[in-house]
């Protein structure tokens, strides 16, 4: 959500920044934000002076009836009944005018920050420095996660397509422990060594939730929705942000940072035709996700390391990757600022995203009403929260099939993972 003050304070710097989001129409909205913002403010001036006008001839008709003045008293109830009738008519207005503009104001992705790339897409992404780990495995004909999995007879998607149609998986026996293998040794990573407070939280929220962290209203057709009007959570980042919803924290107690590993469910309604085949884009998979609550002066050196707390898993695995940030075109609505994390996959033979770590800002801390109150105790501030996956469970499953892979199809188990596997080293069929 967008504060209203500073786009009027300075329109330019917001036309700017819808600009560079690529927003066509970016002047012709600011010019709507404002209109929409004068003609609210004028019917607000309006309606102190006919409730002051009211206090005052309410008054007045105590000092007439004093005087046995009845006609002048006659005179002044019938104003203060008019002035009654229009006070009702133009709160009514307000009301209508004030969620008018707090709808178009809630359609509008947030703005990049000054340090983002320019770019239309994905290809105009720029690689950040000294956050490549690792180099390509030698790996000769390597096969997909897919093809590895269903020889093993260990993953099976026609089951799963009986049961729940595409884009669902059984797994079985060593895939199964595996990937809850990977669930545990990422929430001991960031809860052991990196001060994440473990949370279980719910799975189903209400439209207040999903409005906080920017899903609603605009991508509802990604979310599934329960019959009684929740919604499935397509991240963690929901229930856990919002757990300081409406709050006023404590300047000392920040920052806040969580972490929940849940199942994750969407619908990936734009996503005809793309990875149909495995596990890289399914509507039920697991995450474990990281959120930081903090101080606009936090917010920066907390965002990069958020993202090295989430690299960390894959150096641990051993697992060849990259961190890009996301240009201008690529980021997602409540973003200021994103870094993708990229793993190595030498079946697709490519990077593929695993992680996307965001600063919001106070974005999503305006769409919540969340703040905090400063040192000095000088009313009250917005926070700023970050979200970042750490990682999404069943990409990592992925990556650690295809780049653990023998040649006679087994997968060797990486030496971090063992303790989790009961100290077995290889799955085989």
């Amino acid at each position: 959500m967008h504060d209203i003050r500073a786009i009027r304070e300075n329109p330019e710097a917001f036309t700017a920044g819808l600009k560079r989001r690529g927003l066509a129409d970016a002047q012709a909205l600011t010019n709507d934000i404002l209109d929409r913002d004068h003609g609210l403010r004028a019917l607000l001036t309006r309606l102190q002076e006919a409730q002051a006008r009211r206090n005052e001839a309410s008054k007045l008709i105590g000092q007439a009836k004093a005087k046995k003045d009845e006609a002048q008293a006659q005179a002044l109830m019938s104003e203060v009944a008019g002035l009654k009738d229009e006070i009702q008519k133009g709160e009514e207005e307000e009301r209508t005018l004030k969620k008018a503009l707090d709808d178009v104001l809630a359609s509008i992705p947030n703005l990049p920050a000054s340090d983002v790339p320019d770019g239309a897409d994905e290809n105009d992404n720029v690689e950040a420095e000294h956050r490549r780990f690792g180099s390509r495995p030698a790996t000769n004909a390597a096969k997909e996660h897919f093809d590895l999995g269903e020889k093993l007879g260990l993953m099976d998607f026609e089951r799963a397509a009986k049961v729940s149609g595409s884009r669902f998986v059984f797994l079985k026996a060593g895939l199964a422990r595996l990937e809850r293998a990977l669930g545990n040794f990422m929430l001991d990573l960031q809860t052991g060594e990196f001060g994440y407070t473990e949370m279980q939280v719910p799975l189903m929220v209400r439209d207040d939730a999903a409005f906080g962290t920017g899903q609603l209203p605009k991508f509802a057709e990604d979310l599934f929705r329960t019959t009684n009007d929740f919604w499935l959570i397509p991240t963690a980042e929901i229930s856990l942000t919002n757990f300081v919803r409406e709050e006023i924290l404590e300047d000392e107690k920040l920052p806040l940072r969580f972490t929940a590993w849940t199942p994750c469910f969407r619908s990936e309604a734009g996503a005809a035709g793309k990875d149909t085949r495995g596990m890289i884009r399914m509507h039920q998979f697991s995450k474990v996700e990281l959120v930081s609550i903090t101080t606009p002066e936090q917010s920066q050196a907390e965002h990069e390391r958020m993202t090295d707390c989430a690299q960390e898993v894959l150096k641990r695995l051993n697992l060849h990757h990259r961190v890009v940030t996301l240009c201008t075109g690529d980021m997602g609505f409540s973003a200021t600022k994103t870094y993708d994390i990229e793993v190595w996959l030498p079946g697709q033979n490519r990077f593929r995203e695993i992680s996307s770590c965001s600063n919001c800002g106070d974005f999503q801390a305006r769409r919540m009403n969340a703040r905090y109150r400063p040192k000095d105790g000088k009313g009250t501030r917005f926070v700023h929260t970050l979200n970042g996956s750490g990682l999404a469970v069943g990409r990592t499953l992925i990556a650690v099939m295809e780049n653990y892979q023998n040649d006679d199809g087994s997968i060797s188990i990486p030496d971090a993972l063992r303790p989790y596997m009961g100290g077995m080293e290889k799955i085989g069929p």
